[in-house]
């Protein structure tokens, strides 16, 4: 497994406007092209308006399409600040 972490920094009076239009769209029935099948996460600090997107990929090369999507997708509020690849070695999450 694998996964890309990007990080987020915004005004932290956005948070629930971020949330809700990340919610949006993975509950949409529009998936965007090399995200199918991804499983994501979104990890929050309220007072500091900084956050977290993961997702994670079964292979090397869906998370290389799943990298090109996200990168293609505008963004809200926050700016992206990072984003970075690791290997899961370990992991407890159903699939």
């Amino acid at each position: 497994m694998y996964a890309r972490v990007a990080t987020f920094q915004g005004d932290p009076a956005n948070v629930d406007s971020a949330i809700a239009a990340v919610r949006g769209q993975v509950e949409s029935d529009n998936v965007p092209a090399g995200l199918d099948g991804v499983r994501m996460m979104m990890l929050v600090d309220r007072q500091k308006g900084k956050g977290f997107g993961i997702t994670l990929y079964h292979s090397e090369e869906a998370m290389q399409r799943g990298d090109e999507a996200l990168n293609a997708m505008t963004g809200g509020d926050g700016q992206r600040m990072s984003v970075e690849f690791f290997e899961v070695p370990v992991q407890t999450i159903d699939q």
